[in-house]
C-alpha cells in the first residue's frame, strides 16, 4: 500500500483487516459487537520499522495477535511475502513462526520462572532443529552477547534479573531463530524510563546490524521517533494518520496525533542540540509538563457517530459529529480528518 523511499521488497502487507468480537450482554442482555480492529491497511518493507501508536484499547495489540496468526480476522488479510498467513498448512506455519517473532510487554510474565536463561534461549533452536546439541551452549552464549549479556547468566533464573535484563533475555529468545520480522508489543511500557532508553538503543542497534524489520507497538509517540521509519496512529480500531516518521513529527496533521505528541515526554536523540548526555549515540527521555486530552476514550462497543475522535477533539466543527472522514492523502501521507485536504 505504501512505498518507502528505499527499493526493498514488501515483507508484510495488511489489507482491510477487521476483527470484531461478539460480546454477551449482562444478565441476558442483547449481544453487542466490539470493533477492536476496523478495516486497517498498511505494509512493512524489508529492513524497516513501522510503529503503531495509540492509547490503550485502540486495537494495537489485537493487530499484533492477527499478524502472528494467534487469532483469526473477521475479514481482510495478512500477507507475509505475498501469501496469506491464514492459508498456511502446518509445515508452512512452522516456517512462518520462525520468520516472525514477538517481544512481549511484560518481560517477567513472558518468561517461565522454572527455566534458566539457557533453556529459554535454546528452546526455539531445538524446536526448529537449527543447532546441533554439541554446539548449543556456544550459540546461546553468542546470542546473549548480542543483547549485552555475558555467559555468567546462562544458568540463572528470571527472578534473579532486573526488568531491563529480563527484557534483554526476551529479545535474545526472539533473535535465536534469525527472524525477518519482530512484532514488539509495548516492549518498553513495563520498564523504568531510564531502562526504556537502553532497550530502545539496543533495538536500534540490532535493526542496524541484523537488518530485521519491526512492527513496533506503543502508546507513546515519542518512544517510536528514534526507531521507526513510518508511523500509523490508531484510534478506536482505525488508523487516523499514516506518515513517514520525519514528516509526522515535523507536522502532525490529525488533532489526535497532535495531542499524543503534546502529552508525551520528549525523547532526546543522539547529538540533538549538542546535549552531552546523547554523546555516544544513546537516547534518553526528558520529562516535561503533560498536556492531557479531555475525556476518556469511548468504548469500542459504542463508537460515536461521525469522526470517532470528535467528542474529545479541540478542533471539531459542524460535520465532525455527523460524517465519518475517509483516510485519504497522497504519496506517503494519509489522514482521516475533515480539516485535511491533500488536493
Amino acid at each position: 500500500m505504501h512505498k518507502g523511499s528505499r527499493d526493498f521488497m514488501e515483507l508484510l502487507s495488511i489489507r482491510d483487516l477487521t476483527k470484531h468480537f461478539v460480546v454477551r450482554g449482562h444478565m441476558g442482555g442483547r449481544r453487542q459487537v466490539l470493533k477492536a480492529v476496523d478495516g486497517i491497511s498498511f505494509s512493512i518493507q524489508e529492513d524497516s520499522v513501522l510503529a503503531l501508536v495509540g492509547e490503550s484499547g485502540c486495537g494495537k495489540s489485537t493487530v499484533a495477535r492477527l499478524v502472528l496468526r494467534l487469532i483469526s480476522p473477521t475479514s481482510g488479510s495478512v500477507l507475509f511475502r505475498g501469501r496469506d498467513v491464514f492459508s498456511f498448512d502446518a509445515k508452512e506455519l512452522k516456517t512462518f513462526r520462525k520468520s516472525v517473532q514477538i517481544i512481549f510487554q511484560d518481560p517477567f510474565a513472558s518468561l517461565n520462572p522454572r527455566r534458566t536463561v539457557y533453556d529459554t534461549v535454546s528452546e526455539p533452536l531445538v524446536i526448529h532443529k537449527l543447532v546441533p546439541r554439541a554446539e548449543m551452549k556456544e550459540r546461546v552464549t553468542g546470542i546473549l552477547e548480542t543483547v549485552g549479556l555475558g555467559p555468567e547468566v546462562l544458568y540463572r533464573y528470571p527472578h534473579e534479573f532486573s526488568g531491563g535484563q529480563r527484557q534483554r533475555i526476551c529479545i535474545a529468545r526472539s533473535l535465536a531463530v534469525s527472524p525477518e520480522l519482530i512484532v514488539a508489543d509495548e516492549p518498553l511500557s513495563a520498564l523504568d524510563v531510564s531502562i526504556q532508553a537502553q532497550i530502545l538503543n539496543l533495538l536500534q542497534e540490532l535493526k542496524r546490524k541484523l537488518k530485521i524489520s519491526f512492527l513496533f507497538i506503543s502508546h507513546d509517540l515519542r518512544v517510536v521517533q528514534y526507531l521507526s521509519d513510518r508511523v500509523g496512529v490508531m484510534y478506536l480500531g482505525k488508523i487516523v494518520e499514516h506518515a513517514t516518521t520525519a514528516e509526522l513529527f515535523r507536522k502532525p496533521l490529525h488533532p489526535y496525533t497532535e495531542v499524543l505528541l503534546a502529552s508525551a515526554p520528549k525523547m532526546v536523540l543522539p547529538g540533538e542540540r549538542g546535549d552531552a548526555a546523547t554523546e555516544g549515540r544513546t537516547a534518553r527521555q526528558v520529562p516535561r509538563e503533560r498536556t492531557i486530552v479531555s475525556g476518556d476514550v469511548p468504548s469500542p462497543l459504542n463508537i460515536p457517530s461521525g469522526c470517532p475522535f470528535h467528542p474529545r477533539c479541540p478542533k471539531r466543527f459542524d460535520p465532525c459529529d455527523r460524517i465519518e472522514p475517509e483516510l485519504k492523502g497522497k504519496e506517503d501521507r494519509l489522514v482521516s480528518c475533515h480539516l485535511w485536504n491533500p488536493f
